[in-house]
């Protein structure tokens, strides 16, 4: 069963995620067939205008429903936690006392499978579409039908234009990560070794339960980073400071993207994105408190900040000088030039 049972997770996802818009099987089958037409129309238009190529056989994007990206995105997790499991395990040491009997063993699975399929309800009622990196398996983009209906609806915005608009976004991740092969192998590989770094042992695990107690008000505060950011070191951190940077960069890409193609072939893209910022901006209390304790809210920081630092570097260098952003590794932004694009311009074009 592994330590998180996975299969647990999705059932209690499927169980827990809110009804989606109520729509006739005519309707879901017809939008159907327009998210994914609108997926097909959007890969040249932003190849174009991310200049960045990728193969003539990608596979179409794959048109969901919550309870499918729910056990889509189980599978994910656990291809990439369960590595990392067996390596915190060892880490620790493998005598008696690291290994609890079987019973005790499938009970602590169950309970964070539960964990796991409480958390992919609520992401899965927010997700508008997804790259999924799938590590051990097929990269996949992938939109989330009941979703883009329920938002347009919700926006009052026209809905033909928002599948558009959705679609060029979520088509320049799909660019992004397969024109350049290397980039998806490093993501997985910095995800797995900072879920280690970050992974307490018994010590530590009681030091941060104390803390808990004593600063959780701070998680809820604007701004914050979420639990991860009370539980870490500064060095810890740092290294979440760099991977966070590096999505910052996708987000952000695909946000420029998505704008500059928009006035082209969407008419009312304008008015699309002024009326979903301002939906950013309105998320109920509840809502907010969740996203905080996440660190959800850091993450739409990511989009902000990321476009920022693209139309920065593009203002300086052109597109083609900040598509040498893709060449390597040691070429994606550090944290401090995120927020200082002319530093990264300095640093990779000297």
């Amino acid at each position: 069963m592994g330590y998180v049972d996975w299969e647990f997770a999705k059932t209690t996802g499927r169980k827990l995620v809110a009804a989606g818009p109520s729509v006739t099987r005519e309707e879901a089958i017809a939008e159907v067939e327009a998210i994914r037409a609108a997926a097909a129309a959007a890969r040249e238009p932003v190849a174009e205008t991310a200049r960045l190529r990728t193969p003539d056989d990608a596979p179409d994007a794959l048109v969901v429903d919550r309870a499918t990206w729910i056990a889509v995105n189980a599978d994910s997790m656990s291809a990439m936690l369960d590595p990392t499991f067996e390596e915190i395990i060892a880490k620790r040491g493998d005598g008696a006392a690291a290994t609890p009997n079987a019973t005790v063993a499938a009970v602590g699975a169950k309970v964070t499978g539960a964990e796991a399929g409480a958390l992919l309800a609520f992401m899965a009622s927010k997700v508008l579409g997804q790259y999924d990196l799938a590590p051990g398996g097929t990269p996949a983009l992938m939109l989330v039908a009941p979703n883009i209906i329920d938002v347009a609806t919700t926006l009052g915005v026209d809905r033909a234009d928002f599948r558009a608009w959705v679609c060029m976004h979520e088509e320049t991740h799909r660019v992004q990560f397969t024109a350049n092969p290397w980039l998806r192998e490093h993501l997985i590989t910095q995800a797995r070794e900072l879920a280690v770094d970050l992974a307490p042992d018994s010590e530590r695990l009681g030091e941060l339960t104390e803390l808990l107690t004593q600063r959780l008000p701070e998680v809820f505060r604007e701004g914050s980073t979420g639990l991860a950011g009370l539980f870490t070191t500064p060095e810890q951190r740092e290294k979440m400071a760099d991977l966070t940077a590096v999505m910052s960069l996708l987000e952000g890409h695909a946000d420029v993207v998505m704008d500059d193609v928009g006035p082209a072939h969407i008419p009312t893209v304008a008015h699309i994105r002024a009326k979903f910022s301002e939906k950013r901006k309105g998320a109920g209390a509840p809502d907010r408190m969740l996203r905080r304790l996440l660190g959800l809210e850091a993450k739409l920081r990511q989009y902000r900040d990321g476009a920022v630092f693209v139309r920065g570097v593009q203002a300086s260098v052109g597109v083609e000088g900040f598509n040498a952003i893709w060449a390597s590794p040691q070429t994606l932004p550090l944290a401090r030039e995120i927020q200082d694009p002319q530093a990264w311009v300095r640093r990779v074009h000297g």
